[in-house]
């Protein structure tokens, strides 16, 4: 399904030549490296970058018979080169190659996702500003609560989308980790320096310390960072879910024309495209909670985590892309309905400027529990009976005896609860 769906961009880094370029990259900046510190022949290294090239099915031949990817495509590199392919890969392990090439790749992926993030938070703050007084009623336990506007529902998810690009630049440096320290970490058969020189041309930080791998915190709180985005896309599209249900039907998904929301009820306009959202947030949480499994392997290293990445960070970081460029377009083309959200925020006749009234009576002079009961007694009248419940305060004796009818409807006013909107909305940045 996700096929469909991949954006070029994404999907090139994880194709199988990218990776071999990558993988390429590091062994000819090694040689470079080594030939600057005179363990190879000066002009070798230029030489080889020269000659050096690769060939996927040859590799796919060799491994047929090492059953190993990367010694495969060191020996294939080497056919390339000729006499001068000893040069390659010395003092180097395959673990050397694999995760600092990782480490491009999902430096590059980060960077996408990055992009992906900015152009959802422009679109997000483009349609909070744009129904910043937009009065709708706001809801806790899925019950109404207070009122408050449409923009600042999506201010909420503005100022978290804003926290997750953070996460992201910062996953981004963690991601950012090479290594070439050898079998176990040691150095043994190669100089620091070497390490130093190709992590530099990469834009990658040197590990400070490792064994034959980078250690996978590293990973694990990259695809955790991932993770969180796809949490918070989760919470915007179940918003819109509840949004665009019949009996509420303030927003709801774009219905293009010639779709169909159903096989068999030609009525239905379905919110697919958020429920697709959640259901891919869920697989992201898993491939977190995978990465964590990776951390601890035994000893120096072995090879669990492997397999587990190889599906793991093209898939997360795919599915990421994805699910980014999707929620841009669902804000984008979001159908949202005013009027109906002025009519859910009367259906509850009054109920929801209670507090206002409550507070009203406590400055007047009543001790809150009194204030409380007798307000909580006019509201559950007025729920029962299904009347106003400013109609039920005036006509009730107590109430006129401390609140002013003049009092009593500016309580009613939704405009008391929208005073503080340029301060919530600049405090965000919007």
């Amino acid at each position: 399904m996700i096929e469909r769906y991949t954006l070029p961009k994404m999907k090139s880094l994880w194709s199988e030549e990218h990776c071999f370029d990558v993988m390429l990259e590091v062994e000819l900046l090694a040689c470079e490296a080594l030939a600057k510190l005179g363990k190879i022949p000066k002009g070798a290294a230029s030489e080889i970058r020269r000659k050096a090239t690769y060939d996927p099915h040859r590799i796919r031949e060799i491994e047929k018979k090492t059953r190993h990817d990367l010694v495969a495509f060191v020996f294939n590199v080497q056919e390339s080169v000729g006499e001068l392919g000893r040069y390659l890969h010395m003092g180097l392990t395959s673990s050397d190659v694999l995760d600092t090439s990782l480490a491009v790749i999902l430096r590059e992926a980060s960077e996408i996702l990055v992009d992906d993030l900015k152009a959802f938070l422009s679109r997000l703050r483009r349609k909070a500003n744009q129904y910043k007084r937009t009065p709708c009623v706001g809801r806790s336990h899925g019950v109404h609560a207070e009122p408050l506007t449409f923009g600042l529902k999506l201010a909420v998810f503005y100022d978290e989308a804003k926290r997750n690009l953070g996460r992201l630049e910062r996953a981004k440096e963690v991601i950012s980790v090479g290594k070439i320290s050898g079998a176990v970490g040691t150095y043994a058969h190669i100089d620091p320096f070497v390490e130093a020189y190709v992590c530099k041309k990469l834009k990658l930080s040197p590990a400070k310390i490792s064994t034959q791998i980078v250690s996978r915190d590293h990973h694990a709180e990259f695809v955790t960072a991932l993770a969180l985005v796809g949490s918070s896309i989760e919470k915007f599209a179940t918003e819109i879910r509840h949004l665009q249900r019949t009996e509420v039907l303030e927003a709801e998904e774009f219905f293009h024309e010639g779709q169909k929301g159903s096989s068999a009820m030609p009525h239905k306009r379905n919110p697919v495209r958020c429920e697709r959202l959640v259901g891919l947030s869920r697989l992201l949480r898993g491939y977190a909670h995978s990465a964590m499994e990776n951390v601890a392997l035994w000893h120096e290293r072995d090879i669990s985590h492997s397999s587990v990445e190889r599906v793991i960070l093209p898939d997360a970081t795919t599915l990421l892309d994805y699910m980014l460029n999707e929620a841009s377009d669902i804000v984008g083309t979001l159908l949202v309905y005013p009027e109906q959200m002025m009519k859910n925020l009367n259906l509850s006749r009054g109920l929801i400027y209670s507090q206002r009234i409550l507070l009203s009576l406590i400055d007047k002079g009543l001790a809150r529990t009194e204030a409380y009961d007798l307000v909580q007694h006019l509201a559950m009248k007025a729920w029962k009976d299904g009347t106003d419940l400013k109609e039920a305060i005036l006509r009730d004796g107590r109430m006129l005896q401390t609140l002013s009818p003049q009092e009593i409807d500016d309580c009613f006013n939704v405009a008391h609860h929208f005073r503080h909107l340029d301060r919530i909305f600049k405090k965000a940045g919007l």
